[in-house]
């Protein structure tokens, strides 16, 4: 069973969303093996979007996901990572398919509503990040 990374990001938080993004993933065949409500710190955002470092946006980026709670995820299933990029959608929520985690509940490609792990790598090291004995 291949296990990937989810975040629900603060504005989808503050606006409700994560009961019905938690459905979308469960009807989607995941199995949620760790979920928690946390505040991710400035040096686990650091981390979390290291391949960002140069960008001028990194900033911009870890500033929002550390400004107010995150629910964070290990999710599991047959090509997790796969099935969690495809159910979220395009990081654009204005180019996401319908029916998709971002097109239902993203506002912009800064606030997209979720974040996911790009590879089986990613995801390996993003739950390190999190969760350290989630099994």
């Amino acid at each position: 069973m291949e296990k990937t990374f989810a975040i629900i990001k603060p504005r989808a938080v503050k606006e409700g969303h994560v009961d019905d993004i938690v459905a979308m993933i469960k009807a989607d065949g995941f199995t949620v093996d760790c979920m928690e409500t946390i505040t991710i710190t400035q040096e686990q955002a650091q981390e979390l979007y290291v391949e960002h470092k140069e960008r001028p946006f990194f900033g911009e980026m870890v500033e929002t996901m550390t400004a107010s709670p995150v629910v964070v995820m290990q999710l599991s299933k047959e090509g997790a990572v796969k099935a969690w990029r495809d159910l979220m959608g395009a990081t654009n929520p204005a180019e996401a398919e319908a029916g998709t985690v971002r097109a239902k509940f993203g506002k912009s490609i800064g606030e997209n509503a979720t974040h996911g792990s790009d590879s089986l790598q990613s995801a390996e090291r993003e739950l390190g990040i999190f969760f350290k004995n989630c099994k």
